[in-house]
């Protein structure tokens, strides 16, 4: 797939992903698109789905091998699982975890919160309760 045409069908797995249309995030990537694509903001598919709560489509795109830590956005958004620890999407953050996402990295390139210190302001019981689960441990 050249360049140009990759990026269009980026922006089209953000999208799609965003509003869990599962059934087309599926077909593009079955078309080769790649599962860690960015739209013009930066931002992945699977923290499009992981904000959005779209536990099916997370689970599609970390099954066609998004990478589970990688951070979103240019500078603005952060990771998945802070992402969805942030807004208590337990069943989201379980996913991400069983994809293979680390329950102790904090976003900002390090430098930010973890998912856990989201899911406590939350305060997000279960998914707090989840991240402990895995391991999780409050910053420093």
């Amino acid at each position: 797939m050249n360049r140009r045409r990759g990026r269009k069908f980026g922006r089209r797995l953000v999208e799609a992903a965003r509003s869990g249309a599962a059934g087309q995030v599926a077909d593009l990537l079955r078309a080769g698109v790649d599962p860690d694509a960015v739209d013009v903001e930066g931002t992945t598919a699977l923290y499009a789905a992981a904000v959005q709560n779209e536990v099916a489509v997370v689970r599609l795109l970390l099954a066609a091998g998004a990478s589970p830590d990688r951070e979103s956005g240019h500078g603005t958004e952060g990771t998945p699982l802070c992402a969805a620890a942030c807004w208590g999407h337990h069943e989201t953050v379980s996913a991400l975890l069983a994809g293979g996402a680390d329950p102790g990295l904090r976003e900002d390139h390090g430098l930010g919160r973890s998912p856990l210190t989201w899911a406590l302001l939350g305060p997000h019981p279960e998914t707090v309760a989840v991240l402990r689960a895995a391991g999780a441990r409050t910053d420093r």
